[in-house]
């Protein structure tokens, strides 16, 4: 018998977080109404899709089956060399920007390598590459932030980080009154959102990252390069954690080398809370977008109605524990087919 529209809706991953966001909105916003004012939403986006960058590619990588705990200082990392080069001199801030994504690439490269072709596991090469990584940005900068600095016209400052502001009108008013500030930031994850689902959903090379999580060995027997696919993976996951680094340093200006610290557990949690299995084989974009809004929006609510900031690492835990069980209680249920 063909389930009902809302029994399919209850067995998709994305249910669970939908409910969970949904509910923690109207809590938070039933205690402080402000908790949906134009201006806190407009600042708690603008650090949210930051973070939202990596989980995106984390989300991928996770459906291979690996995970990368480098990202966080791959975070720190590129903006530190981007914004070396520029303040010394040595390039233009686009090429700067060019290089420092280059390097994240390589750095993606050389762990996707380590992971595949030693087969080693992706937890110890990742960690170590960790290390490696912070100790460079550490030692490029003697452990100091890098110098405050003004971007001031550059083209390249206002692409990524750039912002306008959406009217807010009332009746009697005939002009523009700014409401909320969007940032470029927000554009690109968007699109970058949009680009994953499709790859993920929709095209072959989808098929093939969600193969290699399920069942790597059944997968190359098909054809599937899954050496090729994780490197990619890899590649991607550092490009996006280096991107998010750079936009986050224009729009703080300022590139401290521990930046980042402990961002990759906290990406992880997004990607695992949205619905995506942590050993591979599933994985949805649109749930780690929900992860994305349940943590930080978490993060913020807490603030806002007094709860002691230092408590949020008891909540995302709960919250955690709690996905993880009613994921597991909705697979099951999903196959007994009730």
């Amino acid at each position: 018998m063909q389930r009902s529209l809302l029994g399919r809706f209850i067995d998709r991953p994305e249910f669970g977080p939908f409910v969970l966001l949904v509910v923690m909105i109207v809590v938070f916003t039933s205690i402080n109404p402000a908790f949906i004012s134009l201006l806190n939403i407009g600042n708690t986006l603008a650090f949210t899709v930051e973070l939202g960058l990596i989980a995106l590619a984390m989300t991928l990588l996770m459906t291979s089956g690996e995970f990368d705990l480098s990202v966080g200082a791959v975070f720190g990392f590129s903006a530190v060399v981007m914004w070396t080069l520029f303040n010394t001199d040595i390039m233009s801030l686009p090429v700067a920007f060019l290089t420092a994504l280059g390097i994240a690439l390589f750095i993606g490269f050389v762990s996707g390598v380590f992971v595949t072709i030693l087969a080693i596991p992706s937890f110890l090469v990742t960690l170590g590459m960790l290390l490696v990584v912070r100790g460079s940005a550490l030692w490029v900068t003697d452990g100091f932030p890098q110098r405050s600095w003004r971007a001031g016209d550059q083209w390249l400052a206002e692409v990524l980080v750039g912002d306008f502001w959406i009217c807010n009108w009332t009746i009697q008013q005939t002009t523009c009154n700014p409401g909320l500030r969007v940032y470029m930031s927000v554009i690109w994850f968007t699109l970058f959102a949009i680009l994953c689902h499709y790859v993920l959903t929709r095209t072959a090379f989808g098929n093939w990252i969600t193969a290699c999580g399920g069942n790597p060995s059944a997968a190359r027997n098909r054809g599937v390069k899954v050496t090729r696919v994780k490197i990619i993976l890899f590649m991607f996951s550092s490009f996006m954690a280096g991107l998010a680094g750079i936009i986050s340093s224009i729009r703080t200006t300022a590139a401290n080398p521990n930046s980042g610290a402990g961002y990759e557990l906290e990406v992880i949690a997004m990607v695992v809370i949205g619905g995506t299995a942590l050993m591979g084989g599933r994985g949805t974009i649109l749930g780690t977008v929900l992860g994305i809004f349940i943590l930080r929006l978490m993060r913020n609510g807490i603030v806002l109605i007094g709860v002691p900031g230092l408590a949020y690492n008891i909540f995302i835990g709960a919250i955690i524990l709690g996905m993880m069980a009613l994921h597991s209680w909705l697979e099951r249920r999903h196959n007994a087919g009730t």
